[in-house]
């Protein structure tokens, strides 16, 4: 574990509070953890709460590092991997879900022993995965236009879900059969109905493209979406697709998560901050800090359980490759 001098602490704080709109800082980076030895770009991050790891899709590496969260280290690296792009872990089964962007494959690992269990293929590009816990189903967006399904106690492939193009993020509710999906080629949402395993709606999009990043906010009916062309954050009317709201931010966004405790949103953006919006009611939105961070960096996890938010930063320059931990503030 690699704690912060209380000099660059001071001074990031200070940097934070500079760049606020107003109040305290809703984030405050406590440790580094680095991560030596990986290379160029890293892709998403998954947590196992109760063994307290953090999973890291070394994209560029070819590697999933998995880090020791109370030891503040890395403790094991999966190797072999071919772009490693999503990563889920799966409690009641401790397994690792990894997906691979250039074969198209999903290894499942031991989540204690870190062998290889299973490998299901997809046509190629593997991307983003989620899990369902009440019908133990894994969905995986991959190729050129579909969802996945994999039962997660057979690891068998059970079908898939026809999209219009390859999905990138996308979000399941739990109050309903419902999944919301970004297809950026086809310059729309899907709403897909995973019962009945098709698209029952589209909500089109004009004047704004390259629409990665997903939260969902099914209290208010919410949907929050992250686009890079031009870079905005964007809220959606889960039930009508209707815009709601509309506000800049910083460029290069790949992940993003709704703080339903705080009622917040965290956009992580390559063009090197953590963007905060405040979600005053279900239609008044506002920016309430963009907290620095480095160049690259946009890919993190926010864990409401352990109150952090962790952000991925690649090996640029003389910045080594590290996951940078913030707490989360009231």
């Amino acid at each position: 574990m690699r704690m912060l001098p209380t000099v660059l602490l001071t001074a990031l704080a200070a940097s934070t509070i500079g760049a606020q709109v107003q109040g305290v800082a809703p984030l405050r980076m406590v440790q580094t953890i680095p991560l030596p030895n990986v290379k160029e770009r890293i892709d998403h991050l998954a947590v196992d709460l109760i063994g307290r790891r953090l999973f890291v899709a070394a994209l560029g590496n070819n590697t999933v590092e998995a880090i020791d969260l109370r030891a503040g280290k890395r403790i094991h690296t999966i190797s072999g991997l071919h772009e490693p792009q999503g990563v889920l872990f799966i409690p009641e089964f401790r397994k690792i879900v990894v997906t691979n962007g250039q074969t198209g494959a999903v290894q499942i690992f031991n989540g204690d022993s870190f062998s290889l269990d299973n490998r299901v293929k997809f046509a190629d590009d593997a991307d983003n995965i989620r899990y369902d816990a009440a019908t133990k189903y894994i969905y995986v967006g991959y190729g050129k236009g579909a969802l996945g399904i994999i039962d997660a106690a057979s690891g068998q492939r059970l079908g898939d879900i026809k999209l219009a193009g390859h999905p990138e993020s996308f979000q399941l509710e739990k109050s309903g059969p419902r999944i919301f999906v970004n297809v950026p080629t086809a310059h729309h949402i899907a709403v897909v109905d995973r019962d009945k395993r098709l698209v029952v709606a589209t909500w089109r999009l004009m004047g704004t493209r390259a629409h990665f990043p997903m939260a969902l906010d099914e209290t208010r009916h919410r949907v929050f979406v992250g686009f890079r062309k031009p870079a905005k954050l964007a809220v959606f009317d889960t039930e009508s697709g209707r815009s709601i709201a509309m506000l800049d931010s910083a460029g290069d966004c790949d992940d993003l998560f709704y703080d339903a405790e705080r009622r917040r949103v965290y956009m992580s953006c390559g063009e090197g901050s953590i963007d905060v919006f405040e979600q005053r009611d279900a239609v008044s939105y506002k920016t309430i800090a963009k907290v620095p961070t480095a160049t690259g960096a946009r890919t993190s996890l926010f864990v409401p359980e352990l109150n952090r938010l962790y952000l991925a930063v690649p090996l640029r320059g003389n910045q080594g490759a590290e996951i940078r931990v913030y707490e989360v503030q009231p």
